[in-house]
């Protein structure tokens, strides 16, 4: 019989997305442990663990039992400084997180990718979400699920220009293209936990938007 996750790890709590599934988390009476790495430190919670310090350092601190992982690391490349260091959080550091999940004990992984991954795109960011996809799909999870949202909306700590200047145009685009809020994106994130399924499940953002309603 499937159980409700009450041991959850999740990278990323301080992004856009991260911060509403995090939230959600801690507020769902079933979940008795979030573990939560991050560069800043947290608000507390007494359900919240929250080691601190830099992501790759991290992760060998990493301990007990998970039951699921959510991922919703991800960075730009303009704020990376380069597509090398995109590459390093985007692709080398989701796919070290989900390798240490699994060595807790995680059956079930969650990720954040992007609407157009393909590991043979000529678009640079769609081919590192797609490399980092199939990366994961190597890793032979009995239950990974793959999100790709289209351009994620609402407020940032720090303001992204191209965002801001898509964001309303992406609002009446129709389908998987229409710009999606990124507590819509965290509801649904939490909604697919629930599911049990064996294999891969690739979620596409018009599907997003309505798991997060």
């Amino acid at each position: 019989m499937y159980l409700t996750p009450q041991h959850v790890l999740l990278a990323g709590a301080t992004g856009l997305t991260g911060e509403h599934l995090l939230d959600r988390l801690l507020n769902e009476p079933t979940i008795t442990r979030v573990l939560a790495p991050s560069r800043r430190p947290l608000a507390e919670h007494p359900h919240l663990e929250n080691p601190v310090g830099e992501p790759a350092e991290l992760l060998s601190r990493l301990s007990g039992q998970v039951d699921i992982a959510f991922c919703c690391l991800g960075t730009t490349i303009k704020k990376a400084g380069s597509e090398q260091a995109f590459r390093a959080v985007d692709l080398d550091l989701v796919v070290a997180f989900a390798k240490r999940a699994r060595e807790l004990g995680a059956r079930h992984l969650i990720v954040i990718s992007a609407l157009g991954a393909d590991p043979t795109s000529s678009i640079f960011y769609n081919r590192v979400k797609g490399e980092m996809e199939a990366a994961l799909k190597a890793q032979d999870w009995p239950q990974l699920t793959l999100c790709r949202p289209s351009l994620l909306l609402g407020e940032r700590t720090e303001p992204r220009l191209a965002e801001q200047l898509a964001g309303p145009l992406s609002r009446l685009i129709p389908g998987k293209y229409h710009g999606i809020e990124a507590c819509q994106l965290a509801r649904a994130m939490w909604r697919l936990a629930l599911e049990e399924q064996e294999g891969v499940r690739v979620v596409e953002s018009d599907e997003l938007r309505k798991l997060g309603k």
